[in-house]
């Protein structure tokens, strides 16, 4: 018989660099004990809702888990000067890990896919090499294919305007885009990406200026590749990869790219998921992560 979860994720917030707001949900089942910590970080346009299987899987698998909306998404704060570019969610990644190495006692090993594991890679390198306890990339090197960045910033510009009349109609544009992945029967975990305006619209749950505003996220994408690599040559953490194997976004050639700037690192292909791994195989998924935690607990690599 399959054991009833319990596991009610508690409301916790933090502060960004910018003293921004940044809520969070802590998930944890009992005493973690010794177990790391782990920071679930989401991709652009997303929400920690994106984690919720996930680290309900962790909680149940006895560590704790803490998801965060980033700035400009979900419930955190939208800055006032339209401050989105990855430099600014790396510092962002910095005061996240130092605020829950204070309330927890130790650092977390942090979860990041695409923009999360993109600002994972900068503060890595901003706050120096050994930060994280452990770092997982979810479908994101810092090489990326061109036209693959560009299809998921197309998807999300297309209505970010307009909006959606409907939760439906919102539900439609994702079955078109991820053809692959099965209709959910329920509508209630794409409902939490979504924000009801005052006008009736339904719009993605980010501020817009995350794309199109004065320090989007595109304001410094040339120098992203070599600040995220110099920082994964620098370390010596437990590292791991986990790509799509239908992934739009990286390839097996930036896969092998990545493996030759962090050699000790692990990577794991899983198969029947694009570039959002969690949402399209999160079983798969989840073992990968719970396995990795358990074998790096207060390891690092080379030690």
């Amino acid at each position: 018989m399959t054991a009833v979860r319990t596991v009610t994720p508690e409301n916790i917030s933090f502060a960004g660099v910018a003293g921004n707001r940044l809520a969070g949900d802590l998930w944890i089942s009992g005493d973690a004990g010794s177990k790391p910590t782990a920071l679930l970080l989401h991709g652009g346009g997303q929400t920690r809702r994106a984690w919720d299987r996930a680290a309900r899987d962790l909680a149940d698998a006895g560590f704790a888990a803490i998801t965060v909306d980033q700035r400009g998404h979900g419930e955190s704060d939208w800055l006032a000067d339209g401050a989105y570019a990855f430099a600014d969610y790396g510092a962002d990644a910095v005061q996240l890990g130092r605020q829950i190495a204070e309330r927890f006692g130790q650092m977390p090993v942090v979860i990041g896919a695409s923009l999360g594991g993109l600002a994972a890679m900068l503060a890595e390198g901003e706050a120096g090499p050994g930060f994280w306890q452990g770092l997982v990339l979810v479908d994101i090197t810092p090489q990326m294919d061109p036209e693959g960045v560009d299809k998921i910033q197309s998807f999300m510009g297309a209505a970010m305007a307009e909006g959606f009349a409907s939760v439906e109609e919102a539900a439609e544009a994702v079955a078109a885009y991820l053809p692959h992945r099965p209709r959910p029967k329920s509508l209630d975990g794409l409902r939490k990406n979504l924000r009801h305006d005052p006008d009736g619209r339904y719009r993605w749950h980010w501020d817009p200026r995350f794309l199109d505003g004065p320090r989007s996220i595109n304001t410094d994408g040339a120098q992203l590749e070599g600040a995220t690599s110099d920082a994964l040559r620098a370390t010596r953490i437990p590292v791991l990869l986990v790509r799509g194997a239908s992934s739009e976004l990286i390839s097996p050639a930036h896969a092998q790219a990545f493996q030759a700037i962090v050699p000790h690192a692990e990577t794991v292909d899983v198969g029947g998921a694009g570039h959002m791994v969690a949402g399209d195989r999160n079983d798969i998924f989840s073992a990968a992560i719970c396995s990795f935690l358990t074998k790096t607990a207060g390891k690092r690599a080379g030690q």
